[in-house]
């Protein structure tokens, strides 16, 4: 059976919608599963649900699409559409596999579409790991450890290196790495940036003020201000 990619559609023109659906609907491997009409309505549908390509648009009220890429890191695939050519750079400084120019020809969405199922074609297996992963996999004085991801409370950047607070350790563990790369290995229904130094898992948030998260561990964490309007869509249980 083929495989079909679930598309959210981000853009606050009922227009852009109507001429992607049509786009859309011509590919029967690409499925219409959600419309947004704002970035905050696409935070809240990408927080409860699972998609794997976003036709996102630049130029939207309160939070723009590039914004929308730096607040979820670890978003599904995205492909822009816009009618401004500005904002290629941010846009794959960000990681968009594509950067469309309105209107969209069906020729140009077509090779976006080709570009989004070779990364999917070689990513497959990463992918299935990742949804299916339970664990999170580093390196510590030369061994590998596997943390389950319920036992992170949250992760702290150093620059090259990140320290990672979990309920199983009194001390952080210091590993390599980058708040970007490790984002797109861990849910991003549990966890989400709220600084450009953190990653928190929601289900350890005792309180949340508006400019700090109390974690079940006790430590305050500070909430970046462009990440403010992601406290919205935070469930503390």
């Amino acid at each position: 059976m083929a495989l079909t990619y679930r598309c959210l559609i981000v853009d606050d023109e009922s227009p852009a919608h109507k001429a992607l659906i049509s786009h859309i609907s011509k590919f029967n491997e690409l499925e219409h599963s959600g419309s947004a009409f704002s970035g905050m309505e696409a935070l809240k549908l990408l927080n409860a649900n699972q998609y794997d390509i976003i036709f996102l648009d630049i130029n939207m009220p309160v939070i723009s699409g590039v914004e929308l890429m730096e607040l979820q890191p670890n978003r599904p695939l995205t492909i822009v559409t816009t009618a401004y050519s500005d904002f290629a750079l941010s846009a794959y400084q960000n990681d968009a596999i594509d950067y469309l120019l309105k209107p969209i020809s069906p020729e140009k969405f077509a090779k976006a579409i080709e570009k989004a199922k070779t990364y999917f074609s070689g990513n497959s297996l990463k992918k299935e790991s990742n949804t299916n992963s339970k664990t999170f996999s580093y390196r510590l004085n030369g061994q590998t450890i596997d943390m389950p991801l319920c036992d992170i409370i949250y992760i702290e950047s150093l620059g090259n290196y990140m320290k990672l607070y979990s309920t199983k350790h009194n001390l952080p563990h210091i590993i390599y790495g980058s708040l970007s790369s490790i984002a797109s290995e861990i849910d991003s229904t549990s966890f989400v940036q709220v600084h450009r130094s953190y990653i928190v898992n929601a289900n350890k948030i005792s309180a949340v003020t508006f400019k700090n998260l109390t974690m079940s561990n006790g430590e305050i964490i500070p909430v970046g201000r462009k990440y403010q309007i992601l406290l919205d869509n935070l469930t503390i249980r």
